[in-house]
């Protein structure tokens, strides 16, 4: 028995309880959690943003230690330090071999099936991993060595804000040396776009939220300009830009008013990433002749554009190296019982990321 935070039905509180938890099978591994950060996704996953099946352990957001491997797995043994992948391409598909392991056919097929025992029931891992927990048991495909510099309760959050934020700078806008951003939304993910604004060296990096506290943060990561979100800030972007607007112009809120806020700032000729994920309510509209006029190009973001494999270790050798500050995008540390007040505050946009620490 190991204890977990199991989300009973979408919408219900999430109850903390004992849950019977198998040996790994072949090709699986056993991990004890140390630290799983709370996304904004397990949010969506709980409320029925996102489909997922109940009950439900949710939680991919986690590093841990290995504590036992199933037969055939060579890739780490007991004791190894390592961050858990949500979305572990399986190599084999379409999108795979094409290049695009971020888009795999299969990476959340784990997510489907059931993996553990609650109150004489399946219980589903919430994308993949069920990181709210003790422990958990995943792919061997699904953990990767953490580096002896980086803090186990850092390394969680590689698993998806950071890789999300700064991959969609590096791998899926590709921002180059001297270029403006303009961050909307200034969550976890948010504040790791503009850290990741830092890293590929953009010029001005203009960072947007709606609390002074995480502007402060975003100064301390690397941004060079804060304003509060406002009815007027396209026009702010411009003054800021040379009247021209953002190079690059990150959503990671998700709503249709900040994705259409962050295209109208951006600049003829510049590119607007979304990376906040939306409900399927919100809509954004654009006339046939601004599309032609701004010649603007809006795209999608998914996991960062990230090839797990490459870019989770490349991003834990930034932060040994401490060319990423994982800490400060740490706002607090709770226990499996705290979770609901950390999705409560991240609906009230309060902090960057909780921390659970299960022990």
């Amino acid at each position: 028995m190991v204890r977990a935070a199991v989300l009973t039905e979408t919408g219900a509180p999430l109850r903390v309880a004992d849950i019977e938890l198998p040996d790994p099978g072949p090709g699986q591994v056993r991990v004890r959690i140390a630290a799983t950060g709370v996304c904004h996704s397990d949010l969506s996953l709980a409320r029925g943003t996102l489909r997922q099946p109940v009950p439900a352990v949710l939680g991919h957001e986690s590093a841990g230690t290995v504590i036992s491997v199933g037969a055939d797995v060579t890739s780490t043994t007991p004791g190894d330090r390592v961050v858990l992948c949500w979305a572990p391409p399986c190599g084999e598909c379409w999108f795979c071999s094409e290049g695009e392991p971020w888009l795999c056919e299969r990476s959340s097929d784990a997510a489907a099936a059931p993996y553990a025992t609650y109150d004489g029931q399946d219980l589903y891992p919430g994308l993949s991993t069920a990181g709210f927990a003790e422990e958990t048991v995943v792919s061997a495909r699904a953990v990767l060595p953490v580096p002896d510099g980086v803090p186990l309760d850092q390394a969680a959050l590689v698993g998806c804000a950071v890789m999300t934020g700064v991959g969609a700078v590096l791998n899926t806008a590709k921002v180059r040396a001297g270029q403006t951003v303009l961050v909307v939304g200034l969550g976890g993910v948010g504040l790791s776009v503009v850290q990741g604004a830092r890293l590929a060296e953009a010029g001005a990096i203009i960072a947007v939220d709606r609390s002074a506290e995480k502007l402060a943060l975003a100064q301390s990561m690397g941004a060079t300009e804060v304003l509060e979100a406002n009815d007027d800030l396209a026009k702010q972007v411009r003054g800021l830009t040379g009247r021209r607007g953002a190079d690059h112009a990150f959503d990671c809120v998700g709503l249709g008013d900040t994705i259409r806020t962050s295209w109208s700032a951006t600049r003829r000729g510049g590119t607007t990433t979304i990376v906040g994920i939306g409900g399927k309510e919100q809509q954004v509209t654009f006339t046939a002749l601004e599309l032609f006029h701004f010649a603007r190009t809006v795209q999608g973001c998914v996991y960062g554009s990230t090839d797990p494999f490459t870019d989770i270790p490349k991003i834990l050798g930034y932060a040994a190296e401490g060319r990423l500050d994982l800490g400060a995008l740490i706002s607090g540390t709770i226990g499996l019982d705290g979770i609901d007040g950390a999705f409560a505050d991240m609906e009230k946009g309060v902090g960057a990321r909780a921390i659970v620490v299960p022990g």
